[in-house]
């Protein structure tokens, strides 16, 4: 059975994954990019778990689409996947991801009372004391099912608690059910496991007509995703579900986004930013969104549909309330039009042979260690002229100074677009001031392909 390889081309380790998902519409559009994503994680569990919004007994909207959807596109993926293989060998096999396959508490709202296979595997996958390696679980629908296998483990091996919190790392879309808050927060939260609680997701959900800038919005429209995803890409795609041939909802993407290895590191910190989103600590190691402005505060107990800050601002029609919604967005769609790129070569993959695909260019640092000490003004050489492109594309390098991830409180330094770039310390940083760097390479195959490195500077005395 084949596995894949542990390392990214990036130089990152491959994260593992546990994803529970309650089988939406988007949740389903989800599973086509992230199984198409495959490649690049370690794939830990693919899980069917219920939330406020989906349950078995649940009617009308609220009724629970049948399990055995996964099953289904793991098929459609099947039809794919020796094209995928040309393209990257690390594509788990289809007989892996249906071993991976489990379906956990899914009868009723945040019901975590009963064992399930779903709570069991990833009972057993926490557990493994022969794996330390850190596991990122994102909870697509309620955490009712994660919530189940943590009692399994405090019930079964409460001396093992502690090991088993180091190894976790938590991605929520909201709070979708009240697991999270009547067992999880109390019996776990305070052994630090960081724990995303995301509301930016919901920009790549049903609301995106409303919230995206123009600028973004001909990625998910319907002459894009229709030439560039839907027709003529194979058995996967053509099963993504779409709005009238528009993009519908991704919502559950930036769980994986997340944790993809393509240079920028996100999963070292939340703080960081990349794909799915930038986050700030609220408490213990808990990180939800930055603040829209002052006049709102973060929840004392569920964050989620009732209280959301996007649920909030998602009918604003005021022109500073506009700008204030878009500003809070932007920690996900600044990266949308490399996402929806990526999705597309990604399709491309399904049907096209390795000569006529475009693939990712390989960023590579030289001299330029990615965590750096610096004094104020000193003048630093970033470097990644090293970086090569697997197809020969000529490439579009961008050396840019991620402001919010950084504390520096003065202006962003300049953009420099060459592989080689000099940048100056401000004379009044301060000691303890960051700065992250990013380089951002994109070919110019077609579609265009974008991959990073990110360089952190810490000032000293």
């Amino acid at each position: 059975m084949f596995y894949g390889c542990f390392v990214h081309a990036q130089n990152e380790p491959k994260p593992r994954v546990i994803v529970t998902t309650d089988g939406e519409a988007d949740d389903r559009a989800s599973m086509v990019r992230f199984l198409l994503s495959s490649n690049e994680f370690e794939v830990e569990g693919i899980i069917n778990s219920s939330s406020q919004f989906h349950w078995v007994g649940g009617q009308g909207w609220n009724a629970f689409h049948d399990v055995a959807w996964v099953k289904e596109y793991i098929g459609l993926y099947a039809q794919v996947y020796p094209n995928l293989c040309l393209h990257n060998p690390d594509f788990p096999s289809p007989s892996y991801l249906l071993s991976k396959w489990k379906v956990g508490n899914i009868n009723g709202i945040g019901e975590d009372s009963l064992p399930t296979e779903g709570a069991r595997l990833i009972a057993e996958v926490l557990l493994d004391s022969m794996d330390q390696r850190p596991v990122w679980i994102q909870a697509w629908g309620g955490c009712n099912t994660l919530s189940q296998a943590l009692k399994m483990i405090e019930q079964n091996h409460p001396q093992r608690m502690r090991d088993v919190a180091a190894k976790m790392r938590l991605f929520l879309i909201w709070e979708q059910d009240e697991t999270y808050q009547n067992y999880i927060r109390p019996h776990w939260e305070h052994y630090q496991i960081p724990t995303i609680i995301s509301d930016q997701f919901d920009c790549m959900a049903y609301i995106w007509p409303r919230v995206l800038p123009d600028s973004i919005q001909s990625y998910f429209q319907t002459a894009w995703m229709q030439k560039n995803i839907v027709q003529n890409h194979g058995a996967l795609c053509a099963a993504y579900e779409t709005n009238k041939g528009a993009f519908n909802a991704e919502g559950d993407s930036p769980a994986f986004l997340h944790a993809l290895p393509y240079g920028l590191r996100s999963t070292a910190s939340p703080g960081y930013g990349g794909w799915g989103g930038r986050y700030v600590n609220v408490r213990n190691n808990v990180w939800m969104d930055p603040l829209p402005d002052s006049s709102y505060t973060y929840p004392e107990g569920q964050w989620g549909f009732s209280n959301s800050w996007s649920k909030q601002m998602e009918h604003d029609s005021a022109p500073e309330k506009v700008s204030i919604r878009t500003h809070y967005f932007k920690p996900i769609w600044r990266w949308l039009d490399a996402v929806q790129n990526d999705f597309a070569a990604r399709a491309d993959w399904c049907v096209s042979d390795y000569a006529n695909a475009n693939h990712p260019p390989i960023v590579r640092l030289k001299n330029t260690p990615i965590r750096q000490q610096a004094h104020a003004g000193a003048s630093l050489t970033l470097d990644a002229s090293l970086t090569t492109d697997p197809d020969g594309d000529e490439l579009r390098f961008t050396w840019w100074d991620y402001r919010e991830a950084g504390n520096y409180a003065g202006k962003a330094l300049k953009t420099v677009e060459k592989a080689t770039a000099t940048v100056s310390i401000p004379d009044n940083a301060h000691p303890g001031d960051t700065f992250h760097f990013i380089c951002e390479v994109s070919d110019r195959g077609e579609p265009s392909l974008t991959r990073y490195q990110r360089v952190i500077v810490t000032v000293v005395p």
